[in-house]
């Protein structure tokens, strides 16, 4: 045997030739393998160190890709990753062209179900388990969920419906006491009196536990009896009553105990779901990240050797600190306030707002649904609730904004993190759809900050708005460094501003985007292209004037926004269809995110794809004043 046995393993099948006692030895070079790679490339790396050995066993035990491992979020799949043929182009994680975040089926055959949104894993892996029982294929199908993830909804829903069909189906719960956030609610407390409650099976207890309970059926007092000691022993009682076979809590990192836990359930001839309840530590066997409040969930480019992050320094907010920090002055004032998240406090900014008023955030889990109608009872009862969510998990809940909150025209107050291209997340987490999703709802108010100054007024102005439901949105990353405003400088409704006049092209922006408007307009004034800018500001309501008055003193209007097709372009070409303006030759064009999903690069290179630069906006313009498109009118021949 090599001294590297790492170096031998390309797939899973090479990984099932060693003995088990080399695999000991396999998990400590995969562990730093992972460590040198993330420290190059940034990423997810706590949730990694602290699967290791599961991953290992996993695809020592199962036959995949036969055997389907679906991967909860795919936070945790770089190890993964690396022992499924992809070991030479793990340096390419997460940058343009090369491997994803996250599980992603085009990429490999070991990827059977793509994800990076939380608690998908049951609900896929019992549609593949159903569909192996009706095509009689004997494959296994295995979802590694955790315990973050059990607070939401979806993976609730999907173990009532698995118990209830009795389908052949094995979770792994990875209980790390730790989502990106601590996990909070009745699931988290639940699984702690599991650990507390008893110690962790020994081997022995445990193959002795599973033996006897595969090796015969449940029924008369022999089934109820064993069934009686198992929920005694294991504390598996809620999980049972889902009809899960409960197993656990077992330790994750023992791979001799894992490996035999696996081997027997992979065996066994129970008709039924079960459940294996595997305790990990999230970080485990690199300090820096054991020590971290947040083990090390999500790092930039670090030192090995000291664990300290390279962040580049920028002199200016985040839009993400603006909103709480602004949140804060407003809440000092107003006891009505309250801001909501889901398991997600660092990331939307409550984590300083909960530090300041600890009593009125509220972090409901993984549990966007529940969030947003969460606050619309809040609103209902006089309270000013800001539900700080990004962009793509607002997707989760949309049923919810529009029964629960537009429908009543509550005010709940959406703050809307990460819209636009977030850059090496890639598609999954792309505010692309909010604009379209929102705008389209009737008593919404839906705001687009162009800076920072911009959002503090669109904070200050929802504060004030009692009667419907408001969005504003903004981007990752940091402000372009404005003087901020006043909490009492608060907008129009439905009025925009302009920035610059001019007199032949009109350039309509929506959000993010007007820096780099500004440098199109420059370099189209150079051309001798004379440009106005406005900041539109409102995608509803529109400012019907303003947009009238560009379109009949402008020879070409351009919309642009970081969204989707259906949003603020749509919004005012409607509009203007609706008032003849076509009519008398208007040249109209709207800038959107394309019809594909981007995959991962730099935020600047995304863009740059999607045809949202400054240099795409100018050839925008020109391709539209250069167009002498004559569309001839059909003759039609009456029918006799």
């Amino acid at each position: 045997m090599a001294k590297n046995i790492l170096d031998q393993i390309k797939y899973p099948s090479d990984l099932r030739k060693l003995k088990e006692k080399d695999l000991y030895q396999l998990s400590e070079e995969l562990r730093k393998e992972l460590i040198e790679v993330v420290s190059e490339t940034g990423g997810h790396l706590g949730a990694g160190l602290g699967v290791v050995e599961l991953t290992i066993a996993l695809h020592y035990i199962f036959d995949t890709p036969k055997d389907k491992i679906v991967w909860d979020v795919g936070h945790q799949a770089y190890p993964h990753k690396i022992i499924t043929g992809r070991r030479d182009k793990i340096r390419t994680l997460r940058k343009g062209g090369g491997l994803s975040g996250f599980t992603k089926r085009s990429e490999s055959e070991y990827d059977p179900f793509g994800a990076a949104h939380s608690s998908t894993s049951i609900s896929s892996t019992l549609g593949m388990a159903i569909a192996k029982k009706l095509s009689k294929n004997s494959n296994h199908v295995v979802a590694v969920i955790g315990d973050g993830a059990m607070s939401a909804g979806m993976a609730y829903e999907a173990m009532n419906n698995a118990g209830a069909m009795k389908s052949k189906l094995i979770v792994i719960l990875n209980d790390n006491d730790m989502s990106i956030a601590r996990p909070v609610g009745a699931m988290s407390s639940y699984l702690a009196r599991l650990l507390s409650g008893k110690t962790y099976f020994s081997l022995r207890e445990t193959l002795k536990l599973i033996t006897s309970a595969f090796s015969k059926r449940f029924k008369d007092k022999a089934g109820k009896a064993e069934e009686f000691i198992r929920d005694i022993v294991s504390g598996g009682t809620l999980f049972s009553e889902l009809g899960f076979y409960y197993i656990g809590p077992i330790d994750g990192h023992d791979l001799n105990v894992l490996t035999s836990v696996l081997k027997n359930v992979k065996n066994s001839k129970y008709n039924g779901p079960i459940l294996v309840h595997v305790v990990t530590k999230k970080g485990k066997g690199y300090e820096p990240a054991e020590k971290s409040g947040d083990k090390y969930h999500g790092v930039s480019k670090f030192n090995i050797v000291t664990g300290e992050q390279s962040k580049p320094k920028n002199k200016s907010l985040s839009y993400t600190k603006v909103f709480a920090n602004t949140l804060i002055k407003h809440a000092e004032n107003d006891t009505k306030i309250v801001g909501i998240t889901g398991a997600m406090p660092s990331g939307t900014g409550m984590d300083i707002f909960g530090k300041k008023f600890p009593d009125r955030m509220f972090d409901v889990g993984i549990a966007e649904q529940h969030a947003v109608t969460f606050a619309a009872g809040l609103a209902t009862e006089g309270y000013k609730p800001f539900a700080a969510i990004y962009s793509t998990f607002l997707q989760r809940a949309y049923d919810q904004v529009v029964h629960d909150v537009a429908i009543q025209s509550l005010p709940v107050r959406f703050a809307i993190d990460r819209a636009g291209l977030v850059g090496a997340d890639g598609p999954t987490h792309a505010g692309s759809f909010d604009i379209t999703y929102l705008a389209t709802l009737p008593n919404f108010v839906v705001m687009a900050a162009s800076d920072e100054a911009e959002l503090v007024k669109m904070i200050n102005t929802s504060v004030n708005i009692n009667d419907k439901p408001s969005a504003f949105r903004y981007p990752r990353g940091n402000g372009v460094g404005v003087e901020l405003p006043d909490i009492k400088d608060i907008l129009k409704i439905g009025k925009g501003r302009v920035i610059k006049e001019g007199k032949k092209v009109a350039l309509l922006n929506f959000g993010a985007r007007l820096n780099e408007c500004i440098k199109a307009s420059s370099i189209l004034e150079n051309k001798g292209i004379s440009t106005t800018i406005v900041d539109a500001r409102f995608a509803k309501p529109l400012d019907k004037k303003l947009i009238m008055d560009l379109s009949i003193n402008h020879e070409v209007l351009v919309t642009i926004e970081e969204g989707s097709i259906g949003g603020f372009g749509s919004h005012v070409m409607h509009m203007l269809s609706e008032t003849g303006v076509f009519d008398r030759g208007l040249k109209i064009r709207s800038m959107i995110l394309p019809d594909v999903f981007l995959d991962q690069d730099t935020p600047e290179q995304m863009y740059k794809k999607a045809g949202l630069d400054c240099d795409s906006i100018v050839e925008k313009v020109e391709n539209a004043l250069n167009s002498n498109v004559v569309i001839a009118k059909n003759k039609t021949k009456s029918i006799s």
